[in-house]
């Protein structure tokens, strides 16, 4: 028995499912997790010691790849000075600054410790601002794990949501409203039926939960147009693109501004943060200024707000965007040429797509697009991969990032890998 199969036996009798969340399990690609004993750079190692090239990094905050030694001295400073205090300090007052002097559209923002929290909070404001019940999203989209965001819709607009995870009670999915993904005519019906009850639209502006579903350049403000029209406010959820496609995300570069919008991952340097914000007029309705109530012991964590302080100032001096793009690009057609598969990028992200696509364009751009051997390919690619020392996110439909911590060779390693494994020259 090796030690992870060893640690994941005595995780299972006291954990459900022997981990604190779900993917992490292994359970759509089968096998033990790898228990990681450490990581630095683009690599981690497990408790046998074999080190595994990173492509998931953590799900995404890593940009700088793992122990960045600036960020890391930082940290130690903030822990040297204490590492929580349940009271106001100037760690969170900069980094909040820095965020409001740089991200326009967020006039004020407020920190929590995850995005699950910031959406939640954010879909409270929207409904205390409208005085709207409703929230309306998009299938494909994940926002957490708050209630009203964990269901999906019926075989009709008319018809009720159904929950997409036991414990949603009907009441509460009721008051979700989902929509297909590139489907703005499903939109407008939506919208139709239910506008004066929709509080907010929220969206993924790079959906990037459910593979990487690319949008035409339409959708988004197409989006903002039908909402505003209805009086519902517009949310961007960029707890992913948030910093990474670019420092302002994807309100960055469409032009386009949310009136609220969610952020995490970076803005922690890889600590359990996240963030909402929006127009003054709607912030100012948060406590203490405001009746929407919405706290937190833990928020702006003195030591998370010094990783992504850190984390935020090197994005702005290196300014690494256009550099990550190019490889990630660059990778991607490299990876489609040894595989023979359609490989889905933007900006630092990239999903390859294991199968048929069936599409006019080529482009899978919502969840019933993805080709339905997408799970078991994915599950055998992965496996090979991370017998070969390359670690991907365990599940076929979440994407793999980049950070300015991979090196070429690394780079060229999986070209490699993959070229060995669909029995193709990389050459």
């Amino acid at each position: 028995m090796t030690k992870s199969e060893s640690l994941f036996e005595r995780a299972r009798k006291v954990a459900p499912g022997g981990v604190h969340s779900p993917v992490r399990g292994f359970r759509g690609v089968g096998g033990v997790p790898r228990f990681i004993e450490s990581a630095r750079g683009a690599c981690l190692r497990d408790v046998e010691g074999k080190a595994y090239v990173d492509f998931c990094l953590s799900w995404g905050p890593l940009i700088l790849g793992h122990g960045d030694e600036e960020v890391a001295r930082e940290v130690h400073r903030a822990i040297d000075r204490g590492w929580t205090y349940g009271a106001a300090e100037p760690y969170s007052l900069e980094l909040a600054e820095l965020i409001v002097s740089k991200i326009p559209w967020a006039e004020k923002v407020r920190f929590v410790n995850s995005g699950t929290e910031a959406v939640m909070s954010a879909l409270r404001v929207a409904r205390a601002a409208t005085n709207r019940p409703k929230i309306l999203k998009f299938d494909g989209c994940y926002h957490g794990h708050t209630d009203s965001m964990l269901v999906r819709a019926g075989s009709g607009l008319a018809e009720m949501a159904s929950p997409d995870s036991a414990g949603v009670s009907a009441a509460v999915a009721s008051e979700t409203i989902v929509v297909p993904l590139n489907d703005l005519k499903a939109l407008e019906e939506a919208f139709g039926l239910h506008g004066p009850q929709i509080a907010a639209v929220i969206v993924e502006p790079v959906p990037a939960n459910n593979g990487l579903l690319l949008q035409t350049d339409e959708f988004l403000p197409a989006l903002c147009k039908i909402a505003r029209k209805a009086g519902a406010l517009v949310i961007f959820d960029e707890v992913i693109t948030g910093f990474r496609v670019a420092f302002g995300g994807m309100a960055e570069l469409t032009g386009l501004k949310p009136d609220l919008v969610t952020y995490g991952k970076i803005i922690g340097g890889g600590f359990p943060v996240g963030a909402y914000g929006g127009r003054v007029e709607l912030m100012d309705l948060v406590a203490p200024s405001g009746p929407v109530y919405q706290a937190g012991t833990l928020s702006a964590n003195p030591v998370a707000m010094a990783a992504g302080l850190a984390t935020l100032k090197k994005l702005l001096r290196d300014n690494p965007y256009e550099k990550l793009a190019a490889r990630t690009e660059k990778l991607a057609r490299s990876l489609e040429k040894v595989t023979g598969a359609k490989v889905q990028n933007f900006a630092s992200l990239f999903w390859p797509v294991l199968g048929k696509v069936a599409t006019a364009d080529g482009m899978v751009r919502a969840p019933n697009e993805i080709p339905a051997e997408q799970k078991g390919r994915f599950a055998e690619v992965f496996h090979a991969l991370l017998a070969r020392g390359f670690y991907l996110a365990p599940s076929g439909y979440e994407v793999a990032f980049l950070s300015t911590a991979h090196s070429d060779t690394q780079l060229d390693g999986l070209v490699q890998a993959l070229g060995e494994i669909s029995g193709r020259s990389a050459s």
